[in-house]
């Protein structure tokens, strides 16, 4: 096994019959999330399952604090998997901040996939005049105070959406903004979003980077996906 492979506590599992799937958890959760999942899909594909830094039991000598600033740092460590693993094609499945890294992945990287499916994911969290992404400005100053004057508190209160994140992950998820580049993605992506949201409201994402008719929706009317 590489670096890559066990900073990220990379599984490959399954046939790979019918291609390769890579499957990315979301904040505050691990690859843990994908366990009723896999089973359906490990008789027809090649899984590949990893932890984003920071997440599961991921050594925290690897997390550089520059590197995971903004969500490049994890676009990076993906192609960085998909590389090692030598794929040369997959179908990623992100769910929420993963969501958006196998896009930001794509863009540099657009023959490592052959589609991207989005779990409820979103380009921004915060409302702006023309768009609701969740959260006004001043409700992320609450959630940060929060997380400030009683952190495992908040966890216990958010769960199972944050548990495991720090202030700065969270800040820099909650501000992030890639709208900007929406329009600029060429591999077709899927939207799977849930009627009801904490975090994400259903669903702007398409409305923003839908320009040729590349993006297809599924709203789910569940509270829960995973």
């Amino acid at each position: 096994m590489g670096v890559v492979e066990e900073a990220h506590n990379v599984k490959v599992i399954g046939s790979g019959n019918q291609g390769t799937i890579v499957l990315g958890h979301g904040f505050g959760t691990d690859q843990s999330v994908w366990k009723h999942l896999v089973p359906h899909l490990v008789e027809d594909y090649r899984l590949v399952l990893y932890d984003n830094m920071g997440a599961g039991t991921t050594n925290p000598e690897y997390f550089d604090f520059d590197r995971y600033s903004t969500l490049e740092g994890f676009s990076f460590d993906l192609i960085a998997i998909l590389e090692d693993l030598q794929i040369e094609s997959c179908i990623f499945v992100g769910h929420s901040l993963s969501g958006m890294v196998g896009v930001l992945a794509s863009l540099n990287r657009p023959d490592l996939f052959f589609k991207i499916v989005m779990i409820s994911a979103s380009p921004r969290y915060v409302n702006d005049a023309d768009y609701q992404g969740g959260f006004e400005e001043e409700d992320l100053n609450q959630l940060f105070e929060a997380m400030r004057s009683n952190y495992k508190a908040w966890c216990l209160g958010f769960a199972p959406l944050a548990v495991g994140g720090d202030l700065d992950s969270v800040a820099t998820i909650f501000h992030s903004d890639m709208r900007q580049i929406l329009p600029f993605v060429s591999v077709p992506c899927h939207i799977v979003q849930s009627v009801k949201d904490l975090a994400v409201p259903s669903p702007s994402l398409r409305k923003q980077g839908d320009t040729d008719g590349r993006i297809r929706q599924n709203v789910v009317r569940n509270k829960h996906i995973l």
